[in-house]
Parts: C-alpha cells; sequence; structure tokens
C-alpha cells in the first residue's frame, strides 16, 4: 500500500474550474483521424481557440514553422487574437491533448505546480502513438516545470486524462470499463482498483475513487468518464441521460446513476446529480459516433459544449449555463469534429494557475 506524502507536501489535483495559466492544444495534421472529413476540422479549431483565446493565453503544438504558418492562416482568417496563442513545435501522432500531455498538479504547502507524467499507449489500441507518447517532456521543458513519472507497482502507470475526472477536492471519477477490463484496451494489465487509488493517492491526491462502470457507445476509447459524467462543482456533477429504452445508451447510463445515488464524498457532503441529455444517435458511414454534451471545456470565461444539430443542443446547453453561472456557456459545432471519436474536452488540456483555488457558485 502506499503510503501518502505528508500533508503540508501532498500534490492536489485541481477542478477544470480553477484559474487556468493557459489551455493546449495540437494542431489537427492527421487526415486518418477524420476520414473523409478532414477538410472542415482547422476551420473548428479555429473556431475554438478564438473562443478560449478571448480569456486565457493558447499554448498551441504545431510540428514545426511550416506547420505554424498553416495554423497561423487559419486562425487570423478564424478572427482568433493571435497575441494569445504561443506556438511550440513538437511534433505530434495524433495530437489528442486531453489524453497525451501530463496532468498539472499544485502543491498543498506552495504555489508551485508540477506536471505528472503517465504512459500513453494509443488507448490501447492505435500504434501511431510514439511521438504522442513524448509530449510530456517537451512540455515540462517549455514551461520549466518539474516533473514526476507516475507509477504504480514497480511499473509505468498509463493513464489518458480523459479516464479521470476531478472535483479539485480530492475526489476523482473513473469508469472500471476503461481501467479495469482484462482483455479489451488494456493499459496496465494485472492492476487492481486499489493499486490504481494508491497512484491516484500519491500522485494526484485523490483521497476517493467513484468507479462508475462503462462508457457510451461509439467511444473507442473503452469508456473514458468524459463523455457520459462530469464535476460542475465540488460537490456536483452532470451524468448523461438517455430516455429511450431501446437505445443501446439507455442501461448502461441507468447502471451508473444508480452507483451515484448515495455517494457520499470525500469530507461527508452528498454528491448532486444533475440530468444532461444525450443527442439523437449520430451516425457516420454507418457508425455510431460517440455524440455527447459532457465532452464540454471549461476555460476561464467560457465554458465551450460540443453541439450536434439537435434540438436538444439548446436544452444542453440551458443546463450548463445554470451550473456555470459566472462563464459565458457556448455551443461548438461539433457534427464534423465527432468523427474523430473526441471533441472538445477531448482534444484540450488546462495548464492550472499557481496559487489558491477558485471558491465558485455551487448548483442547486
Amino acid at each position: 500500500m502506499t503510503t501518502p506524502a505528508p500533508e503540508t507536501d501532498a500534490p492536489r489535483l485541481p477542478a477544470e474550474w480553477e484559474p487556468h495559466a493557459a489551455t493546449w492544444l495540437a494542431w489537427p495534421k492527421n487526415p486518418r483521424d477524420w476520414p473523409g472529413k478532414f477538410h472542415p476540422i482547422p476551420w473548428v479549431f479555429g473556431e475554438i481557440v478564438r473562443r478560449i483565446a478571448q480569456f486565457e493565453t493558447v499554448r498551441l503544438l504545431v510540428d514545426d514553422a511550416a506547420w505554424e504558418d498553416k495554423a497561423r492562416r487559419v486562425l487570423g482568417k478564424a478572427g482568433a487574437d493571435l497575441e494569445r496563442v504561443r506556438f511550440h513545435h513538437v511534433p505530434t501522432d495524433r495530437g489528442w491533448c486531453r489524453d497525451m500531455l501530463p496532468a498539472f498538479t499544485l502543491r498543498r504547502a506552495s504555489p508551485r505546480v508540477r506536471a505528472v507524467r503517465f504512459g500513453f499507449t494509443g488507448w490501447a489500441k492505435y500504434p501511431d502513438h510514439l511521438l504522442d507518447a513524448e509530449a510530456p517532456e517537451h512540455v515540462a521543458r517549455a514551461l520549466k516545470m518539474p516533473m514526476v513519472r507516475a507509477a504504480a507497482q514497480g511499473r509505468p502507470l498509463v493513464l489518458e486524462g480523459g479516464g479521470i475526472d476531478g472535483n479539485g477536492r480530492g475526489t476523482l471519477l473513473t469508469t472500471e470499463e476503461c481501467f479495469l477490463d482484462p482483455i479489451t484496451q488494456v493499459r496496465n494489465p494485472g492492476l487492481t482498483a486499489r493499486d490504481y487509488e494508491d497512484a491516484f493517492r500519491e500522485f494526484l491526491g485523490v483521497e476517493q475513487v467513484i468507479w462508475l462502470g462503462k462508457g457510451i457507445a461509439g467511444d473507442d476509447t473503452h469508456g473514458h468518464v468524459d463523455d457520459l459524467c462530469r464535476f460542475v462543482a465540488p460537490d456536483a456533477v452532470v451524468l448523461c441521460r438517455e430516455k429511450d429504452p431501446s437505445d443501446e445508451n439507455y442501461r448502461v447510463l441507468e447502471e451508473n446513476r444508480e452507483r451515484l445515488e448515495g455517494v457520499r464524498l470525500h469530507g461527508g457532503g452528498k454528491l448532486q446529480v444533475i440530468d444532461l441529455p444525450m443527442p439523437e444517435p449520430l451516425f457516420f458511414d454507418g457508425v455510431r459516433l460517440p455524440a455527447s454534451y459532457a465532452n464540454f471545456y471549461i476555460a476561464n470565461g467560457t465554458v465551450l459544449v460540443p453541439t450536434f444539430n439537435d434540438p436538444r443542443d439548446r436544452i444542453a446547453l440551458g443546463i450548463l449555463a445554470e451550473c456555470f453561472p459566472d462563464r459565458i456557456v457556448t455551443g461548438v459545432h461539433a457534427v464534423d469534429l465527432v468523427w474523430g471519436f473526441g471533441t472538445l474536452h477531448c482534444l484540450t488540456h488546462e495548464q492550472p494557475s499557481a496559487g489558491k483555488a477558485l471558491d465558485i457558485v455551487h448548483t442547486s
């Protein structure tokens, strides 16, 4: 069993709504991520960067100077504030920053930020991941930031950021399908739930792990939690709900709801569960896509929410606006984007500011 670090020096994984120093993105370049639909993707990125740069610095990974020029042209036409964009020449394979970049923790005894490097194996599925796996070193070096390598049972711990979600107060959401399935897309063979919990405590300062069951249909990560359930306050989550009993997500989401009923948070408070609708099933080329409003991204002054030309877009935006009354909640068209099997949260990665946690208005 891992011995926790002393409280005065323990790490803390901040919540996404706490102040950011920057948001990291990687400029899209791999047409295989969006086969037959790549052309509009840079323009969707242009809109994402434009929205985020209104409130914070955007740090953008590009392969080299030629790719930087391409990105600058698109961003300029999209109206993004290029003064708020910092370019980093770092070659990548696929560039899903949520999953390949390090986690950032704060120290309880000081305002120092530290990078936590997890292993990345292309979701235990895709062989073209070796450049992405080295991105954490480049990021830590660019920021002159100390970095620690996460491990469990004497070996590197493989983990993607989309597989976890925290409330900044010591509680973490994840799924059994993603990390405990012994057959499909196995990240860490032989690790138990207790092994993960010990590692989360040591490297992220987590005291409570809420294990959900399975993820949504169409998710090729095999169960990332950021497509179904997210913290929106220290004591509240949004959980996707499918009302059609014939839909393959219906039973999965209801079972996850049952797991959350009666949960008491680390510290004793009750967890509030807020319904977030699912859009109508979205298919392309006969493939069901992981369209979900839960894949939103919380930036300093805004929340970007994927939308799908669906009547439920408006409902989802309204629910999230009530959850984040201090931010501008904006929809970003994601029908093309989700053909890459991910949307806004998958693409982005926050870099927290050093300092005290941001107090927010709890949902009611």
